[in-house]
C-alpha cells in the first residue's frame, strides 16, 4: 500500500502521459535484487543510445540553415503570412521569441508561477530549461559552450573562420579519417543496396515516377526534422519504451534493418532516409491490414522480384528483347540492371493497403490517426472509390481518372502504354530543410554528400554571376565548395530543386483547396448596434473528415480582419503572436499573460485531453507529460477499452469536419467600436499550416537534425503556410 497526494493506492495508473499511459509500479519481493540503474528517469539500456544521439548534435559537421527572402520560391506572396521575410535571414538570435530575457521562449515572466516550460530558481525539475545555477540548460550556452542545438562559432560550418573553414594544414590532418569514413559509408550503402535498392536506382527506368515521388510527402517522411525531434522527445519521456512506434511508418526500411531510432539522417544509408521509398510499397507481398506500420519488406537486390498491380506481362516482353532495351538480369552481364519479375499484388490498389499506416492505434487502444477508419464509413467508399482514385489520379484530392503512358523508359525506349498512377502524394506537410538534400535528386546525391550540401550558402548567391563576379579574394569557402565550377554546377541543380518545390506547393494547395471550401461572407447585421457576420467552412470531399490523419497537429484556421476606410484594424481574430502561433490556449504568449486569448478563433486543430490525478481534464500539446515516476514507461491499459473506445486516461477532442458537412464561424463586433457613416472592409482567409509553432517549443529539448535551431524551424513552418481561400466584403454603418 502506498500513499500519493493523501490517497492510499495499492497500484496507481497515472495518465500524465496523455495518450500514453504512464505507470507506477509497487515494490515487490524482487526489490532486494540489484536495481536497474536510473538516470533522469530513463532506463539504463536506453541511456547509451539517447546520449549518443544528443552528443552527436555537437559533433555534427552541419550548420544552421537560414533561407533567404530573395529566393524565388521563398518570396513573400499572397500565400504566405510573413510580413517581414527579411527577418529570418537578418536575425542574430535563434530564440523563438524576440526581445530581452523576459521574451525568451523558455523563460516565464518574473511573476509567473505556472509556466509549463520553465521552473523557478528553486525548481530544478524543468525538462527543457534548468535554473541559472544548475548548468543543465541544453538550450542556453551562455559561457558554457555546450549548447546542444546551436554550433558555436568555432564549429559552425557556415560562419567564416568557423569549423569547416579550416586551414590547409588542419584539413590535411583530417583527410585520412574523412577518407576512411567515406569508404565505410560506401561499403555500408552497397550492402544496404543489395537488400533494399534505393529509389535513385529505380529512377534509371522510372524517371516519371521518381520525379513525382522525389518531392512527395512519402519522400519527406523520414527527413522531417520536426518528426525526428518529436519521436525522440516521446522516447526520452517514456524511457525509450515507445520504441519504433513512430519511425516504423516513416522509415520502414531502416526499421527492417534494425537501425537505431536516434541516428541523424546524415548517417543513414540512402534507402533508409528515403522514407516511404519504392521498396516500401513494391516489396510488400502480404495484406497486413491495420497494423500501424509494422510490416516486413521482402529483401533482395535490384534483380529480385517487385510487386505491382498488373503482373509481369510487359516485363516479360522487355526481357525477351534485350538488344532493343539493353537490359541485364544478372550483375555479371553488361546492360541496365532490371528486376526479373513483377509479381501481381492486387492489394496494392485497395484502400486497405493504405490503411496499414494511415490508421494509427497505440498499444493502449488510443486511436491517434483514423484516416482509413473514417474513409470506410463514407459515401465515397460506398461508391467503390479508393484512396488511390483521389490521391494518385490526375487531380490531387479528386477522383478524376488516371493518365496513360509507358510505365518505364528503358534505354530511351518506352514500354507499352498503360494506366499510370501519380506518385506525388500531396498533403499538408512541406519541406523546411536545405534544398540540396530535399527533394531527392540523383544528380545531387552523386555530386556532393548531405553534409557538404548543408555548407552551400545558396541564399548568398553562390554559383550566380552576381556573386561570383564580386566575391572578395579573401572570402573563405568550405573545402567542398572552393571550386567555382562546383558552385555553378550546384546552382544548376538547385534550380531544378526549386522548380520541384514550387510544383509540390501547387499540388499541396490543390489537394487542400479540394478538401476545404469557404463560403462568401454572410452579413447578419450592420448598424449602430454593431456588425455581425458569418462564414461557412465546408468539407469539399466525401471520402474522409478534414483535416484527417494526425489532426491534433494540423493547424487550419480563419484569419479575420475588419478595417475602416483608412486601413486601421478595428477587429482581428486569427492573428499570430511573435512566435508565429495563433492566440489559442497553447500560445506561450497567451499562457504568460502577455497577449489575450483569441476567444473568437476558428480552428480545426483537434486537441489532446488527458485525465488529471485528482479528476478533470486538461489540454496538452504533446502526447506525453511529466510523470511522477522515476521510471515512466509505456504500458497497455489494464482494462478493456471496448466500452469507451479509448483508454480512460486520455482522449482526443476532434475538431474535424465530417464528409460533406460544414461548420459556421460567426463574428460579432459591438457598436461602440464602430463609427456611424463609416464603411468597413471585411477580410476572411482560410489558412493551412502543417504544425503549430508551440509543438516546436514542446520538442526542442531533443534537438533538431541538420543543426537547425528551434527559431529556424519555426520561421520556416510559418513561411510555408498557405492561404487557401480569401473572401471580402464591405459594410456601411448607418
Amino acid at each position: 500500500m502506498i500513499t500519493f497526494l493523501g490517497f492510499p493506492f495499492r497500484s496507481i495508473l497515472l495518465s500524465f502521459g496523455g495518450i500514453i499511459a504512464i505507470g507506477t509500479a509497487l515494490p515487490s519481493a524482487a526489490a532486494d535484487q540489484a536495481p536497474t540503474t536510473i538516470h533522469h528517469g530513463l532506463r539504463a539500456d536506453a541511456i547509451t543510445r539517447l546520449e549518443n544521439y544528443v552528443s552527436g548534435l555537437d559533433r555534427r559537421e552541419t550548420a544552421p540553415i537560414v533561407l533567404a527572402a530573395d529566393d524565388t520560391l521563398l518570396e513573400d506572396s499572397d500565400d504566405t503570412l510573413l510580413n517581414n521575410p527579411d527577418d529570418a535571414a537578418a536575425s542574430d538570435t535563434d530564440n523563438l521569441l524576440p526581445g530581452d530575457d523576459s521574451d525568451n521562449l523558455l523563460a516565464a515572466p518574473a511573476d509567473s508561477s505556472d509556466d509549463l516550460l520553465t521552473s523557478d530558481d528553486s525548481g530544478g525539475d524543468d525538462l527543457l530549461s534548468g535554473g541559472n545555477e544548475s548548468g543543465d540548460d541544453l538550450l542556453n550556452a551562455d559561457g558554457g559552450g555546450d549548447d546542444l542545438l546551436l554550433p558555436s562559432d568555432e564549429e559552425n560550418l557556415l560562419l567564416p573562420g568557423g569549423g569547416g573553414l579550416e586551414t590547409a594544414e588542419e584539413n590535411k590532418k583530417k583527410e585520412p579519417a574523412i577518407t576512411q569514413r567515406a569508404a565505410n559509408e560506401a561499403h555500408e550503402n552497397l550492402f544496404i543496396e543489395s537488400k533494399y535498392p534505393s529509389a535513385n536506382t529505380c529512377a534509371t527506368c522510372h524517371p516519371r515516377q521518381y520525379e513525382q515521388w522525389s518531392v512527395s510527402q512519402h519522400a519527406y517522411a523520414q527527413l522531417s526534422p520536426v518528426y525526428m525531434a518529436m519521436q525522440t522527445t516521446i522516447n526520452i519521456k517514456t524511457s525509450a519504451t515507445n520504441g519504433d512506434f513512430c519511425i516504423r511508418c516513416h522509415n520502414p526500411v531502416g526499421m527492417n534493418l534494425g537501425e537505431s531510432l536516434y541516428v541523424t539522417n546524415l548517417d543513414r544509408p540512402p534507402t533508409s532516409r528515403e522514407g516511404i521509398t519504392c521498396v516500401a510499397c513494391h516489396r510488400v507481398n502480404k495484406n497486413y491490414g491495420k497494423i500501424s506500420g509494422r510490416f516486413a519488406l521482402e529483401q533482395g537486390d535490384i534483380f529480385s522480384p517487385v510487386y505491382g498491380p498488373s503482373g509481369d506481362q510487359e516485363l516479360a516482353r522487355v526481357l525477351n528483347h534485350p538488344e532493343e532495351y539493353r537490359v541485364s538480369t544478372s550483375k555479371d552481364d553488361p546492360g541496365r540492371s532490371i528486376h526479373t519479375q513483377a509479381k501481381k499484388f492486387f492489394t496494392l490498389t485497395k484502400p486497405s493497403f493504405c490503411g496499414t499506416c494511415h490508421d494509427v492505434t497505440l498499444l493502449n487502444g488510443f486511436r491517434l490517426e483514423e484516416a482509413f477508419a473514417e474513409f470506410k464509413q463514407t459515401p465515397a467508399a460506398k461508391r467503390g472509390e479508393t484512396c488511390q482514385d483521389c490521391h494518385m489520379g490526375k487531380i490531387q484530392g479528386v477522383a478524376s481518372g488516371y493518365h496513360y503512358g509507358p510505365a518505364a523508359i528503358v534505354g530511351d525506349v518506352p514500354t507499352k502504354n498503360r494506366k499510370l498512377t501519380d506518385h506525388s502524394f500531396a498533403g499538408p506537410d512541406y519541406s523546411i530543410i536545405h534544398p540540396g538534400i530535399f527533394p531527392h535528386n540523383v544528380e545531387a546525391a552523386e555530386f556532393k554528400t548531405l553534409r557538404e550540401w548543408l555548407q552551400f550558402r545558396y541564399w548568398e548567391g553562390w554559383g550566380t554571376d552576381k556573386f561570383e563576379d564580386s566575391v572578395s579574394d579573401n572570402y573563405k569557402f568550405p573545402k567542398a565548395w572552393q571550386s567555382i565550377d562546383d558552385r555553378y554546377d550546384a546552382r544548376a541543380i538547385l534550380k531544378v530543386q526549386f522548380e520541384r518545390l514550387a510544383k509540390a506547393r501547387a499540388l499541396r494547395e490543390q489537394v487542400l483547396r479540394n478538401g476545404f471550401k469557404l463560403s462568401d461572407i454572410n452579413i447578419l447585421k450592420g448598424d449602430r448596434s454593431g456588425l455581425k457576420f458569418s462564414v461557412d467552412v465546408r468539407n469539399g470531399t466525401d471520402g474522409h473528415a478534414v483535416p484527417t490523419g494526425f489532426d491534433a497537429e494540423r493547424l487550419i484556421f480563419l484569419k479575420v480582419e475588419v478595417r475602416d476606410r483608412h486601413g486601421k484594424i478595428v477587429y482581428v481574430s486569427g492573428d499570430r503572436d511573435p512566435n508565429g502561433d495563433v492566440r489559442d490556449s497553447h500560445s506561450l504568449y497567451v499562457h504568460n499573460g502577455e497577449l489575450p486569448l483569441d476567444k473568437d478563433l476558428f480552428s480545426l486543430q483537434s486537441k489532446f485531453l488527458v485525465r488529471m490525478i485528482r479528476g478533470g481534464e486538461r489540454e496538452q500539446v504533446l502526447a506525453v507529460n511529466t510523470s511522477t515516476d522515476v521510471l515512466p514507461f509505456v504500458r497497455p491499459e489494464t482494462r478493456a477499452t471496448t466500452i469507451y473506445g479509448r483508454p480512460r486516461g486520455a482522449r482526443k477532442h476532434k475538431q474535424t469536419i465530417e464528409p460533406n458537412a460544414s461548420r459556421t464561424a460567426t463574428y460579432d463586433i459591438p457598436g461602440n467600436r464602430l463609427k456611424p457613416g463609416e464603411t468597413y472592409s471585411i477580410s476572411v482567409s482560410l489558412i493551412s499550416q502543417m504544425v503549430p509553432v508551440n509543438l516546436i517549443a514542446a520538442i526542442q529539448g531533443a534537438g533538431f537534425d541538420y543543426g537547425m535551431s528551434p527559431a529556424q524551424i519555426a520561421r520556416e513552418i510559418v513561411r510555408g503556410s498557405s492561404v487557401l481561400w480569401t473572401r471580402r466584403s464591405k459594410v456601411r454603418i448607418d
